[in-house]
């Protein structure tokens, strides 16, 4: 079985790093946390007229009808440049709980919105610290809704919400389709490690809302979203190793101490191998999950958990190891390698911690023997 991609994807990507490293360069992320530039609007048009946010969203609702595999090439690259955009929130998450659950007439009225980028969408499901659980929601809905969830990730900025909320039905959770532009939502920014994603806290009183599926079935759409979803995110986070690891190389093959290259040192050798070997399996992982994806195949929850631990741990070691191969410079504010370990923590908590993707990749190889 050939995991590759094609060449057509491969030109995508080419397409699509080029665009970035133009467009998006680390002066463009860097204002996230200068300027509290947390989201770049003039980045984000360009990339939704570039199409990127219409990718997989069927053309009769003006999209362009891709497929995941050309979604996981652009989200690969997205987590290359570190992109200060809501791409995650609104098309891993949002566009894809109205295509799968919406009604006609919410695909007709929101799906032709997001694919052009004028209008953001996120997700949310937490509401306190902790694992959340049916037993533990406290957000009611109906015609309205009622509650606090925190942190939503770039809550502050998006324009409609699907919100995870109780339900005496079904398996305990109902999903409801939130215009977050209303007098009934109440939005507080809060800070997190990486300024270049704002997250929120929204308060809903008594804010108008509309069951996006059926009612008492969200819990299990909810899962279903986020093992979709998580294959998106470990592409992004395989794309930011990747970016690390190039970055810590680059940098130890110009350093020299006592009149060597650092990189000649074993020691940093062995950051660099040890970079690439995570990096690798991640990799190998996101094609198991990428395929999974594009063909909707039974295996999709163990290709979802296994490429999304991967993915958190190829990041989160080739992010740490970057700033030590850097040494001392490495923690100081003029440079760069501080974006990816932001982002690395960050997108280490998206749609769940690694302890609860470990869990659910357990629970799932059980399942599948």
């Amino acid at each position: 079985m050939n995991f590759e991609f094609s060449e057509e994807q491969n030109l995508l990507r080419e397409q699509a790093r080029g665009f970035l490293q133009d467009k998006c360069t680390m002066k463009v992320v860097r204002k996230a946390l200068e300027d509290g530039d947390t989201f770049n609007r003039d980045l984000w048009k360009q990339v939704a007229e570039m199409g990127w946010t219409s990718a997989v969203i069927p053309e009769e609702y003006d999209g362009l009808g891709l497929g995941y595999l050309e979604l996981s090439v652009i989200a690969e690259e997205l987590g290359r440049a570190v992109a200060p955009l809501p791409f995650s929130s609104s098309v891993y998450l949002a566009s894809e709980a109205i295509m799968a659950y919406g009604s006609k007439s919410q695909k007709e009225e929101w799906l032709p919105r997001l694919a052009s980028g004028e209008v953001i969408g996120t997700f949310t499901l937490s509401e306190k610290q902790g694992q959340t659980s049916p037993s533990n929601l406290s957000t009611t809905g109906g015609v309205t809704i009622n509650g606090i969830k925190l942190p939503v990730a770039d809550g502050d900025i998006a324009d409609i919400c699907i919100v995870v909320g109780k339900s005496n039905e079904g398996d305990g959770a109902s999903l409801y389709l939130v215009d977050l532009n209303q007098s009934g939502v109440n939005r507080e920014a809060i800070k997190t490690l990486d300024p270049s994603r704002s997250h929120a806290k929204l308060t809903f009183i008594n804010a108008s809302a509309s069951l996006l599926g059926e009612e008492g079935q969200g819990w299990a759409a909810t899962q279903n979203i986020f093992n979709r979803a998580a294959v998106l995110f470990a592409w992004e986070q395989t794309g930011g190793s990747e970016a690390a690891l190039e970055m810590a190389k680059e940098y130890a093959l110009g350093r020299f101490a006592f009149g060597r290259a650092i990189a000649s040192y074993q020691a940093i050798k062995h950051k660099l191998a040890n970079m690439y070997v995570k990096n690798t399996l991640a990799r190998s992982n996101c094609y198991f999950g990428a395929w999974a994806l594009s063909t909707n195949a039974a295996e999709l929850p163990v290709a979802a958990a296994s490429a999304r631990v991967a993915g958190i741990q190829a990041y989160y070691f080739a992010s740490k190891e970057n700033i030590q191969t850097h040494g001392g410079m490495g923690f100081t504010w003029e440079f760069d390698c501080q974006f990816h370990y932001r982002r690395a923590k960050l997108l280490s908590v998206n749609i769940g911690s690694e302890s609860q993707w470990q869990d659910k990749l357990i629970t799932a190889v059980e399942a599948a023997a």
